[in-house]
Formats: C-alpha cells, structure tokens, sequence
C-alpha cells in the first residue's frame, strides 16, 4: 500500500476543507478525528466511511481499530505524519471521513423513547458533544439538537462526544416549539432545565413512581429534557412550553452549574428512575409466580 507522503496534495486539500462548515454542507461528509471517535465510528458505521488514514505509528499502536476497519470494508490509507497533521490538528494519528447522516425527528419518535435530551439553541461546540456523550452514558434514546444550535459535524462537536455520536440517533434542525409539541404528542412529558426553576429535582426524584407524583411531573415517565444556551438559558417564551420547569439544587457555594453538568445530573435522575422503576416490577413480576 503506498504511504501519502505530500501534506499539499489535493486529497489532504479536501478532506483539511471539512473543518468548514461549507465544505461539509456542499458534500455531505465530515471527519472524526482520534483513536476514540474513529473506534467507534468503525465499530458502528463503517459502511458510512469513505476513507480512513492511519499513521504507521497509530497503526501499531491501534491494531484494533484497523483490523475492524479492514473487516468492515473500509479503505484504509497509510499516510505520513505530515499529512496527518495537514488533515487535521488533532487527529492523534487517525482520520475517518463519513457521510452524514439526518434521522427524522418524526422517526425517533416513533420508536417510543422514553428519555430524550433536547437542546435549545446550545451554540458552544464543546457542551453540545458533552451532552450527547452524556446522554449516551444515562442511557437516552436520542438527543435533539433545536435550530440555532451549533452544528452537529462541527470537528470541535464530534470529538466531544468521544464517540457517543455512533450510538444514539441525534436530530438536528427542528424549532424547540416544533419538537416540543412532536414530543408531546409521543408521550413523553416535557420539563426545562433551568435555574429558577419553580420544581426541585430532588424533590422530582423523592417521590418518582409514588403517591407524590400525582401533583407534579413523574420522572419515572418518558421524559423529554430541554436544555438551553450556556449563557442566558431559556427564555420565558421556552419555558412556557414545557409541562415544568425544574432547578437543579446547589448545596454549595456555587453560583450555578454549567450547561453540561446540569444535563448529565437531570438525564442521570431519568434514568434512575427508570430503571428503579423496572426494578420493581421485574420483582412484583417474580413474586407473582
């Protein structure tokens, strides 16, 4: 196999032209960058792999990642670490270019998720690809990212979400009104995350699947979370379309907790009350017998 060896050659031109968004709106392609990210992405969707490049010393340091490259029938290309770096600054050695990919946001719906992150107009690449990394660890069913959001293939997006991108399905495009009434008509209650929020999520979560329940939103029902713009948030107008709108407690002396970290704790507290949930009916369903 020969070795790409010119950092100026016209392949290494093009796929260094995918960190602009209008090169990857004009073919519909983007790289993933890294020994995470293209793991994942050969392991989930090779088939949506045009080419991927290796160094020697990335070769024999990740055997793995080649080998499933080359059982799923993707193209494997040695280059230089020279063309590496004129691929990309942060590509460790490793360079995937794929197709994108748009699910429907009726499609995800239809499938009956019982946790959905929504993000509103979250323009910072690195909180985006944290939440859907996030969403990916507690479990979710999709993440939705709103109009004006940042996009989704920005290079900065997808190495944050450390290959999460591969295993969830995430919409992008809809306005938050659109996917807040598509959501509901799924089933799926629809809270806000946000500061001032006027419900507590320890209390959500005190009494999920109870008698309590009753009297404000049921965590252990699918549940669709919006989160919104890491500095001023949701406005009025966003808040009003959510069934509740719901603080995070700070028991400390922080001001406040950053967009990310507040996703993960109230997809976590979902997700444990999911799951509890099932639990509980897997042992009312044994003691039955």
């Amino acid at each position: 196999m020969p070795v790409l060896t010119n950092p100026r050659a016209e392949r290494v031109r093009s796929v260094r032209a995918l960190s602009g968004r209008s090169s990857r709106l004009r073919t519909g392609r983007f790289v993933v960058e890294g020994p995470q990210g293209v793991r994942e992405a050969v392991r989930e969707a090779p088939g949506r792999i045009h080419d991927l490049y290796v160094t020697a010393t990335a070769a024999a340091r990740y055997p793995d990642i080649v080998g499933s490259a080359h059982s799923g029938g993707v193209r494997v290309h040695e280059a230089s670490d020279e063309v590496l770096a004129a691929m990309s600054a942060d590509a460790q050695g490793l360079v995937a270019v794929m197709d994108v990919v748009a699910p429907l946001l009726s499609d995800v719906l239809s499938r009956g998720p019982r946790l959905v992150a929504i993000l509103a107009r979250v323009r910072d690449p690195g909180n985006a690809g944290t939440v859907i990394r996030a969403a990916d660890a507690a479990g979710a069913d999709a993440v939705i990212l709103t109009s004006e959001s940042v996009e989704l293939h920005n290079p900065k997006v997808v190495r944050a979400t450390a290959g999460s991108l591969f295993h969830l399905p995430v919409v992008t495009g809809p306005s938050l009104a659109e996917t807040v009434l598509a959501a509901r008509a799924a089933g799926l209650s629809v809270l806000a995350a946000d500061g001032a929020g006027d419900l507590d999520l320890d209390d959500l979560a005190d009494v999920a699947g109870g008698a309590g329940a009753s009297t404000m939103p049921d965590l252990t029902h699918p549940t669709a979370w919006v989160f919104g713009n890491e500095a001023w948030g949701l406005s009025d107008e966003d808040r009003a379309l959510a069934d509740g709108v719901v603080r995070v407690p700070i028991w400390g002396r922080a001001e406040s907790l950053n967009l990310a970290t507040a996703a993960t704790v109230c997809l976590y507290a979902s997700a444990r009350a999911h799951r509890s949930t099932a639990r509980s009916s897997a042992v009312a369903s044994d003691g039955s017998h």
